[in-house]
């Protein structure tokens, strides 16, 4: 479903600030696989997420989904295959337009898109019932602006967003480290849900270990720009916060020194 073949990113190249985002990065996902990424600050997570979307295209490297190579392809042109969520309630989303408006959006993505949504009686009626889904009331409030939810809301609204027209790459980059703990929680199980329901092929950036573990049947660990640690799904069932911390250390020499990682 999703090929990476020794994609490398290279910033500021020969200045002092030179840095190596990501080095012959190799990666493959089957359909349906859900992996979770953790790392420290600056190991290349986010980067790597930039990749797949087309926001950055790699000094080296392919990137192919279901086999089409859209290494060369801009961001808005794969648009139809990729969903993204982001760490920011406030990006993925219009916050001028109502809520019926962003999702009539989202429904027509990767498709022109006139100045009018033309939605009508049948649609707004399937919206109400894919927002009944997140169970948070939003279906009752498809006139009400998006800039005036909670960021637990905005997150959940994006979140049904990325996926309502079930993308062949689900994107996840850190989209609850922003959301207060009951929120987060939310949201997670709302992932979760949707993920395994609709079958995503999807990958997830976050700093929380132990969601990390439990979300998921797959789960890769990256380091200055490299894949360092690939745990499979029987393997994973066995791993501890504690073990996967160990494995960090014996692996790169040294101890994760990151404020932002969540334990548990």
């Amino acid at each position: 479903m999703l090929e990476i073949s020794n994609v490398s990113k290279l910033f500021n190249p020969g200045t002092v600030d030179e840095k190596i985002a990501l080095a012959g990065i190799r990666l493959h996902l089957n359909p349906g696989d859900f992996v979770t990424i953790v790392g420290s600050n600056g190991a290349g997570k986010s980067t790597l997420m930039n990749m797949i979307s087309g926001v950055l295209k790699p000094d080296t490297g392919e990137i192919r989904i279901d086999g089409r190579n859209i290494t060369a392809l801009p961001e808005f042109k794969r648009s139809s295959w990729i969903g993204r969520v982001f760490q920011d309630p406030m990006a993925g989303t219009a916050p001028h337009m109502t809520i019926e408006e962003n999702l009539a959006m989202a429904y027509r993505r990767g498709q022109s898109r006139g100045l009018r949504f033309g939605v009508n009686r049948k649609k707004r009626e399937m919206f109400r019932d894919q927002l009944s889904r997140l169970g948070i009331g939003l279906e009752n409030r498809l006139g009400a602006k998006v800039g005036l939810l909670s960021g637990g809301e905005r997150q959940a609204l994006s979140l049904l967003m990325a996926t309502f027209t079930k993308p062949q790459i689900l994107l996840l980059d850190e989209h609850t480290a922003a959301l207060d703990p009951n929120r987060a929680e939310l949201i997670t199980a709302l992932t979760d849900s949707i993920v395994r329901e609709m079958k995503l092929t999807t990958l997830m950036v976050t700093h929380n270990m132990e969601q990390a573990i439990r979300l998921g049947n797959r789960l890769i660990m990256m380091d200055k720009g490299r894949i360092i640690l690939d745990i499979e799904e029987e393997q994973k069932k066995h791993l501890t916060v504690e073990r996967l911390l160990g494995e960090f250390e014996r692996i790169s020499g040294r101890k994760l020194a990151d404020d932002r990682v969540v334990l548990g």
